[in-house]
């Protein structure tokens, strides 16, 4: 069958070809498209260009290897290319998105949390804490904020960061002052 003069393979391959290249060019340029494409929220440019790799390669397979009509053909591709892409964004690039926000933290959030020692922090040195979130733990260095000793085991408050050191106090439950 062909389509505005040229065979539908000659179209599959092409468009085969095309979209390969410009997933090339978004690896180098995807920053500048982002940007660029922000104002269209709905359409992702992974999904867009996978969707039409994975469309054109079916179809020219399917024009290549099976004898059933141009319609069926593009039909089946359509709908295995929406079903792929549908789980590249469900299973890849949503988990993705939200991983990489959640695994950020800076130094000044860690002003106020809870954390145990690990290793004992001396008047004068360096010992260490470990502070425990959802996305995992946290290991730092400290020293004592009050520049008494910190034994193995207690729980500390972390009053201030400097230099990627934290600066602790034992904590003290609320329920002693009741």
């Amino acid at each position: 069958m062909e389509l505005f003069g040229w065979p539908l393979e000659t179209i599959y391959f092409y468009g085969l070809v095309i979209s390969g290249v410009i997933t090339i060019l978004y690896l180098f340029f995807g920053d500048f498209l982002e940007g660029v494409m922000e104002g269209i929220p709905f359409i992702n440019p992974t999904l867009l260009f996978s969707f039409v790799t994975i469309f054109s390669a079916g179809g020219y397979l399917g024009e290549i290897f099976t004898p059933l009509h141009s319609g069926l053909i593009a039909s089946f591709s359509a709908i295995i290319a929406l079903i792929l892409v549908t789980l590249l964004n469900v299973f890849v690039l949503i988990p993705l998105s939200n991983a990489e926000e959640s695994l950020v933290y800076k130094e000044s959030d860690l002003r106020g949390r809870i954390g145990t020692v690990i290793t004992g922090i001396p008047v004068d040195g360096y010992g260490e804490v470990l502070i425990e979130n959802v996305s995992g733990r946290i290991s730092k260095p400290a020293v004592s904020f009050t520049k008494n000793e910190i034994a193995y085991g207690k729980k500390v408050l972390v009053i201030d960061v400097e230099n990627g050191v934290l600066q602790v106090k034992v904590y003290e439950e609320l329920e002693n002052y009741i």
